[in-house]
């Protein structure tokens, strides 16, 4: 017997991600007034700085136009700086401003409620074994 495609895995894994992308970027714009590629952006600078655009892109699930245009959108908005790369004089480092880092603790804070609300409907134990689960299969399959 074939697989449904909707009992899949990949599949509900793929819905349950543009969901929380789609409500993720409704509460971005109401509350700190970015996008979700800016806000991605924002939250994997802050945790990470400095850091190169390729690791942009990388770390905070962006392609490379994606991770640099909304760095150049938050640079313009005052909220990330790029400086010379210390070794590299083609690239740039990205990390906060003052600006960015008030803004950043308000994006953290919405990623938590999210992610407290994704997984709202398991009782403390299942939350942990899904965790635990997440982490095996990235493991398994990115080697993290």
């Amino acid at each position: 017997m074939a697989i449904q495609l909707d009992r899949s895995f990949t599949y509900r894994l793929h819905l349950l991600a543009k969901v929380s992308d789609y409500e993720s970027h409704k509460s971005y714009l109401d509350e700190i007034g970015l996008s979700l590629s800016e806000a991605r952006c924002l939250a994997t600078v802050g945790t990470f700085e400095p850091m190169s655009v390729m690791d942009l892109a990388d770390k905070g699930n962006l392609n490379k136009g994606q991770a640099s245009r909304a760095a150049q959108i938050l640079v313009d908005k005052g909220l990330i700086r790029k400086k010379e790369h210390p070794s590299d004089g083609r690239g740039v480092t990205l990390g906060l401003t003052a600006a960015g880092k008030k803004l950043w603790d308000k994006t953290m804070t919405l990623i938590d409620a999210r992610n407290r609300h994704i997984v709202s409907c398991l009782n403390k134990d299942e939350q942990a074994t899904l965790s635990r689960l997440l982490d095996r299969l990235l493991q398994h399959n990115i080697g993290e």
